[in-house]
């Protein structure tokens, strides 16, 4: 079971905004490699290859948006097939917004793990009662996004996939970041509860690692390929 990380910017300082000294593509490729997520994608404009170096030495592709008179779903799109093309065979996406720093990595590896048991239906984490992201949507979302109309917010999106591709279900997992954004201090967030369901109905032993990782702990990913990916820009 493989699942991509679509991490989406809609500019370089929205990519770059500092989170507890941290750019926030930076704390969320963190994390989505901590929860399990593969391969990590970062669709944001860089101009300036800023966004690039601050994804130097992460297990990260970097991709360029598609034009954006195309609109929200069409950078989505534009993440789950850089993903198909990185990685063969994945079965699954998450649309992440970069604005959601504060999503843990068990979440992520819960929300992997509904999706082994359910790869066809749209996955969604809850915090008391409030659907959340990130939204983890089947392969097969890819050309479902391409053919939604440019003027469409995420939040509608999701409704239209719900609508083309069948019903979401959302998982309540007591992540209070999967409902609150960066506008929000970590100091004031509600409290992380964990989850009040199962989110599958065994658990996958290789994840449990990954999730009892820290947030702030170092981590460690592949080598990046120079062409298309983050690397240090003062490297020869």
């Amino acid at each position: 079971m493989t699942v991509a990380a679509v991490i989406l910017a809609a500019s370089t300082e929205s990519a770059l905004a500092d989170v507890e000294g941290q750019p926030r593509v930076r704390r969320l490729a963190d994390a989505a490699w901590s929860g399990g997520a593969l391969p990590i994608v970062v669709v944001a404009p860089d101009p300036d290859r800023s966004v690039a170096a601050a994804l130097s030495g992460a297990s990260v592709t970097l991709a360029e948006p598609a034009p954006l008179e195309r609109g929200p779903a069409a950078q989505m799109a534009r993440g789950l097939r850089v993903a198909a093309e990185t990685v063969r065979g994945i079965d699954g996406a998450f649309i992440w917004p970069v604005r959601m720093v504060w999503v843990g990595p068990e979440t992520i590896t819960s929300l992997i793990e509904a999706h082994g048991i359910d790869p066809s239906t749209i996955l969604r984490p809850g915090y008391a009662g409030e659907p959340g992201w990130p939204v983890l949507v089947p392969i097969g979302a890819m050309a479902a996004l391409e053919a939604l109309p440019p003027e469409l917010m995420p939040p509608v999106i999701v409704d239209e996939l719900a609508r083309r591709l069948g019903p979401v279900r959302t998982i309540e997992l007591g992540d209070p970041g999967t409902t609150h954004d960066a506008s929000m201090a970590r100091a004031d967030l509600p409290d992380y509860v964990g989850p009040s369901e199962p989110a599958a109905p065994h658990a996958h032993e290789w994840g449990a690692a990954l999730a009892d990782t820290a947030e702030d702990a170092p981590l460690e990913g592949p080598a990046l390929a120079p062409f298309g990916q983050a690397e240090d820009p003062d490297a020869g």
